[in-house]
C-alpha cells in the first residue's frame, strides 16, 4: 500500500514538473521543481510550499497558506481529508482537471516581472476559516471570561521572561494557521484583562458588547473618515454624535472632531486657541508670535505640558495654578498669575480647567474660571476627558456647572461610558469653521469643491490626520442600544459603586481614606499590620512605599505577602 502511495506521489510530481517546465509561465518554477528526486525526498508538503511561493492559484489548489484540506494523496507531510474516502483514479482525474484549469490560467495570465497580476493574492477560503477559528478563540478566552472573577487580571511575567515564552520573531516564510491561533491564545493569556471586574489600574475598564461589535464592523470594513465618497455612513454618524454631545454641554451650536486620545484633543484645543489669538501663525510661523503663556492647574493632565512642548510654546510658559485641599484650581491664584504674566510682558492666551482630574477626580470651579477668562479675553478650554460623561447624568451633571461657557471641551466616552479605546472628541463652541481654518491644507486631490454631492460633509480637512478611524461609530451603536437612559444609569452606577467602596473602607482596619470623593476616584492608603503602630513621619511613609512596592511585585501570586493579610481582608 505504501508503495502504491509513493508511486502515486511520483506520478503527480512528474506531471506537475512537466506542466510547469516553461519559465515564461511561472518565472522561477524550473529552479524550484528542477531535480525531482530532491523534491520527492522532502515530500509533497515541500512541493506545496514551493509552488505556493510563486503561484497563488496553485497555492489555493494544493491547500497551503493555512487551508485545512488538500487534494494531494496522503503521504509524508500530508494527511487524509477527514471523512473522505479516495476513489481509484480520483487523483489522476483531479490532476487532469487541474491541468485544464491551470492551462486556462496560463493562457489568460497577465505577467509583469514574473508576477501574475490577475491571479488571486491569497487563499480567501483559508483566510475565512482562520477568521472563523480566531473568533472562537476571542469568544471563549476574552468575551465569555470578561466577568469571571476566578480568572487572573494578568498572568504577569517579567519582560525578558515573556520574550522567551512568546514567539515574537518575524521570519521570511509564513506560519501555519494552527500556530497563529496558538499565538493568539498566548497573547490573550499574557495580556492584562482590562474587562476584569478587578481591573482598577486606569480610568477605563469593562467591556460594552455593542461597542465591541461596532469595532468588529469597522475593522472588517477598514474605512478612513475624511470624505463622504469613501466613508458616507461613518461621517454621518460622527456628525450626529457630535451634535448630541454638544447639546449635553449646553451649546446651541458648535463643531467637533473625534481624535486618537484626550491628549490629542487637548493639543488641538491649545493650537486652536493660539490660532484664534494670532491667525498669522499658520503662514508665518512662530517668529511672528509674542511670548505666549497658558494656565492650568497643578493637578491637570500631563498632556498640557506635552502639547506646549510639541507646539513650540515651551514648558516654561505653562503656568501651573495652585489647588486647594481637594485638588481644585484656586480662581484667585489664577487671577494673580494672569496679571503677573501681563506685567512681565507675556501674552496670556489660554486657560485649561479640568473636569475630573486623573488622581483625585476633582472638578475645577468652571464658572469662576470662566469669569476670569472673559475678563482677560482668554480662550477657555475644559479637559473633561474623564469627567465629561457626568453630563449625561441628571444627578451628577452639577459637577460640571459652567461648562457651557467654555470655548472648547475634550470628552472621552471610552472612559466612564465604556465605548472602547479610543473614542475621544474635541468639541468647539465656534461654528464659523474655525477648526477647518486652523487645520485645513486644502489638498486638491482629495477635497475638490466641484464634487457631485455636498462637500460640506468632507470633514477630513479640519483634522490633522488624513487616515482617521470611525471612532464615533462605537459610541453611536452603544448609544442606540442603551439609549440616553442606559448611559445615565451606567454613570450613576459607577458613582454609586464609589460611594459603596468608601463606606467599606471606613469599616476596615488598616485602610485610611484620603478624602471624600467627588467623582468615581476613591483614594486611600492601605497600612500593613507591621506599620500600624508607627508614628506618622518621613520614616513611616518611606516604609509604606517600600511595602507597597513589595506587594506589587507579589501581585501575580496566589499567596499574599507576609503581613498583608488575605485577599478578603
Amino acid at each position: 500500500m505504501e508503495g502504491k502511495r509513493c508511486r502515486g506521489q511520483n506520478r503527480l510530481l512528474s506531471l506537475l514538473s512537466r506542466r510547469f517546465s516553461g519559465a515564461a509561465a511561472v518565472g522561477a518554477a524550473p529552479s524550484l521543481l528542477g531535480g525531482g528526486a530532491r523534491v520527492r525526498e522532502k515530500g509533497s508538503a515541500l512541493l506545496s510550499a514551493q509552488l505556493g511561493a510563486f503561484n497563488p492559484f496553485l497555492c489555493r489548489l494544493v491547500g497551503v497558506t493555512g487551508a485545512s484540506q488538500s487534494w494531494l494523496p496522503a503521504g509524508p507531510g500530508r494527511r487524509e481529508i477527514p471523512g473522505q474516502r479516495r476513489k481509484p483514479g480520483s487523483v489522476r482525474r483531479r490532476v487532469g482537471i487541474c491541468k485544464q484549469e491551470m492551462a486556462q490560467k496560463k493562457k489568460n495570465a497577465v505577467l509583469v516581472d514574473g508576477v501574475i497580476l490577475n491571479g488571486p493574492i491569497t487563499d480567501s477560503k483559508a483566510g475565512e476559516k482562520f477568521v472563523e477559528e480566531a473568533f472562537k478563540v476571542i469568544m471563549k478566552e476574552v468575551i465569555q471570561k470578561a466577568d469571571d472573577v476566578t480568572q487572573k487580571v494578568c498572568e504577569w511575567r517579567a519582560p525578558e521572561t515573556l520574550k522567551q515564552i512568546l514567539d515574537l520573531e518575524m521570519r521570511d516564510t509564513g506560519e501555519s494557521h494552527q500556530e497563529l491561533l496558538q499565538l493568539c491564545q498566548d497573547v490573550i493569556q499574557y495580556s492584562v484583562k482590562t474587562s476584569h471586574p478587578r481591573f482598577f489600574n486606569q480610568l477605563y475598564a469593562g467591556i460594552d458588547y455593542y461597542s465591541l461589535v461596532a469595532r468588529f464592523i469597522t475593522e472588517a470594513l477598514n474605512p478612513s473618515v475624511y470624505t463622504y465618497e469613501v466613508s458616507p455612513v461613518f461621517l454621518l454618524v460622527e456628525e450626529v454624535v457630535i451634535k448630541k454631545m454638544i447639546e449635553f454641554i449646553g451649546w446651541e451650536e458648535g463643531d467637533g472632531i473625534f481624535n486618537p486620545g484626550g491628549s490629542v484633543s487637548n493639543m488641538y484645543a491649545m493650537n486652536l486657541a493660539r490660532y484664534k489669538f494670532c491667525p498669522e501663525i499658520k503662514e508665518k510661523g512662530l517668529s511672528s508670535l509674542p511670548k505666549l503663556v497658558l494656565f492650568t492647574s497643578e493637578e491637570s493632565h500631563y498632556s498640557m505640558k506635552k502639547a506646549a512642548a510639541f507646539l513650540g510654546i515651551g514648558t516654561e510658559n505653562v503656568y501651573f495654578i495652585k489647588t486647594d485641599e481637594r485638588g481644585k484650581m484656586i480662581p484667585e491664584e489664577l487671577e494673580k498669575q494672569v496679571q503677573r504674566a501681563r506685567k512681565e510682558g507675556s501674552a496670556p492666551f489660554l486657560v485649561c480647567a479640568t473636569a475630573g482630574t486623573t488622581v483625585l477626580g476633582a472638578f475645577d470651579p468652571l464658572d469662576k474660571i470662566a469669569d476670569i477668562c472673559e475678563k482677560h479675553g482668554l480662550w477657555f478650554h475644559v479637559d473633561a476627558s474623564w469627567g465629561g460623561s457626568a453630563l449625561i447624568s441628571r444627578k451628577h451633571c452639577r459637577l460640571l456647572h459652567g461648562i457651557h461657557r467654555a470655548d472648547s471641551v475634550a470628552w472621552n466616552p471610552h472612559k466612564m461610558l465604556l465605548a472602547g479605546i479610543q473614542c475621544c472628541a474635541l468639541l468647539v463652541k465656534d461654528n464659523s469653521g474655525l477648526l477647518k481654518k486652523c487645520y485645513s491644507a486644502k489638498a486638491a486631490y482629495l477635497f475638490q469643491q466641484d464634487k457631485f454631492y455636498d462637500v460640506s460633509y468632507d470633514t477630513g480637512d479640519k483634522s490633522i490626520q488624513c487616515s482617521r478611524r470611525p471612532d464615533a461609530f462605537k459610541f453611536w451603536l452603544m448609544w442606540k442600544a442603551l439609549g440616553t437612559t442606559g448611559l445615565e444609569e451606567r454613570v450613576n452606577r459607577a458613582l454609586a459603586l464609589a460611594r459603596y467602596l468608601v463606606e467599606e473602607i471606613k469599616k476596615r482596619e488598616g485602610f485610611q481614606l484620603l478624602l471624600e470623593p467627588e467623582y468615581a476616584n476613591v483614594c486611600f492608603w492601605y497600612i500593613p499590620p507591621s506599620l500600624r503602630q508607627m508614628e506618622d513621619g518621613p520614616e513611616f511613609w518611606q516604609k509604606l512605599h517600600q511595602s507597597l512596592q513589595y506587594a506589587q511585585k507579589k501581585c501575580g501570586r496566589k499567596e499574599w505577602p507576609e503581613g498583608f493579610g488575605t485577599a478578603t481582608s
